[in-house]
């Protein structure tokens, strides 16, 4: 049994979110990546600036000395906004110099301890005051025999708005840059699943009277061409399967017509003015051999089915082949004999059946044979075991099938009329088929018009380990 899913999303959906999920992660972290890369560097460019800074102020120190440093200092920094916030403390921590308004802003206590060498701007502190950001940094030179400490603080502020700016941005490129995969998703999943539409139109246009209608495989893509392929042998078995339920159906119509047709005209002749007991039980008998022939069509009917459907049991044995076969002919010979018909028996062999269906199969080929075996002629049950099978052939010397009939002598209720006319019901054939196919095995048919036919039936060997 297959289970039916109940999920109600659709390929589309599950393909439009996948894509869209997958363009968000990827980028997400290429743009994450492209921000912190332009970020390192505006801040590697800040250091670089901020350490030529200090190289500078401490060649200017050391060349000017404390007291014309600091008058050049306040001197260039006066009525300006500066970028730069710098002061000189002495030995003992008292403020020699610095740029005008500096105490107002940054203590000397919220800078870092000063260091021996300008390499330590790598180690530089951040301070924020109110809402500007400084990066602070302090660095010991000597001048005179006396040590000063230079606190250089750099104003980060604009960095810092850029730098918001810039994720701001990114962020709004990256929302765009979402809808637009989101869109393109849509427009692509379309695109792609427009085949699927296309053959399920096609296949919407398949009505019981237009099976003969294909999808057309080669128009489709190569992932859609084994669906298309698939649902074409599809619609071929279902065009054959109605096409011989037809066929079968008016077949059957026509074969109980006849009988049925027989019963009721005899009984409304025998009906039609008074007759004697003796004309009674003429009708009344051939109203008999009518009704039995009926049953034995609907038993044969009855059997095939339950055999087409896998419901017929059956109960497997290993017995004599010959034994069984010299049964069957015994009990055909009083008949054979009748019409000159010679029955021969040849080969040995232990079979693996159905006894009962194995009879009834071989039976249905002689019976079949002594109908269209002239006088004088004679039929063959030929056995023959195999490795792997074990053969059961019937033939005969009669007017034997025309060619263009073999292909559908074991289909049900067909009868090859010009060759080999019978009184029969068509249902031989088809019943001795159904028997070896039951047993796993197959039937098949070789003939010659006027030299005869040979039936050959195949039952494979016991199972091994059974």
């Amino acid at each position: 049994m297959f289970s039916k899913r109940t999920d109600p999303r659709s390929i589309a959906s599950q393909l439009i979110v996948l894509f869209t999920l997958a363009a968000t992660l990827l980028l997400s972290c290429g743009l994450g990546v492209f921000y912190w890369i332009v970020v390192r560097h505006a801040f590697a460019e800040d250091n670089a600036i901020l350490a030529d800074k200090i190289s500078a102020l401490s060649a200017d120190f050391n060349e000017s000395g404390p007291k014309i440093f600091g008058q050049e200092l306040k001197a260039h920094h006066a009525g300006e906004r500066a970028p730069y916030w710098i002061r000189v403390l002495d030995s003992e921590g008292r403020t020699v110099t610095e740029t005008p308004g500096m105490d107002r802003l940054l203590a000397s206590g919220v800078f870092p301890p000063a260091q021996r060498s300008i390499s330590s701007v790598r180690s530089r502190r951040d301070y924020r005051w109110g809402v500007r950001l400084f990066s602070l940094i302090a660095v010991n030179e000597e001048a005179a025999g006396h040590t000063y400490t230079i606190q250089v603080a750099q104003d980060r502020s604009s960095d810092e708005q850029v730098e918001r700016k810039f994720g701001v941005l990114l962020i709004v490129v990256l929302a765009g840059s979402l809808v637009a995969s989101a869109l393109i998703a849509i427009t692509v999943t379309k695109r792609a699943l427009r085949p699927l539409g296309e053959m399920t139109h096609s296949l919407e246009r398949i009505r019981p009277t237009h099976l003969s209608e294909r999808v057309a495989p080669a128009g489709w893509p190569r992932e859609l061409h084994p669906l298309a392929v698939a649902f074409d042998d599809m619609l071929a078995r279902l065009e054959a399967s109605f096409t011989r339920l037809s066929q079968f159906s008016a077949d059957l119509a026509h074969e109980l017509r006849t009988p049925i047709a027989n019963i009721l005209g005899e009984a409304q002749v025998a009906l039609s003015r008074d007759r004697t007991s003796h004309e009674y039980r003429e009708v009344i008998e051939s109203t008999i051999a009518e009704c039995e022939r009926l049953s034995g069509i609907v038993d044969n009917l009855l059997f095939v089915a339950r055999v087409d459907a896998a419901r017929e049991p059956i109960e497997r044995t290993r017995f004599d082949a010959r034994a069984a076969v010299e049964k069957i002919a015994t009990f055909y010979r009083t008949i054979a004999e009748d019409r000159h018909v010679a029955i021969s028996c040849s080969g040995e062999g232990q079979i693996y059946a159905d006894p009962a269906l194995f009879e009834r199969a071989v039976g249905n080929l002689v019976d079949n044979a002594l109908r269209f075996t002239p006088k004088n002629g004679s039929i063959q049950i030929a056995l023959a075991e195999h490795a792997a099978d074990f053969e059961i052939a019937v033939s005969d010397n009669g007017c034997g099938i025309g060619p263009e009939h073999l292909p559908r002598v074991f289909d049900r209720f067909y009868r090859a009329e010009s060759s080999r006319g019978s009184d029969g019901a068509g249902l031989g054939l088809a019943l001795v088929k159904s028997i070896v196919e039951l047993h796993g095995g197959f039937a098949r048919i070789q003939s010659e018009v006027g030299r005869g036919t040979t039936v050959t039936l195949s039952f494979p060997k016991q199972p091994v380990g059974t």
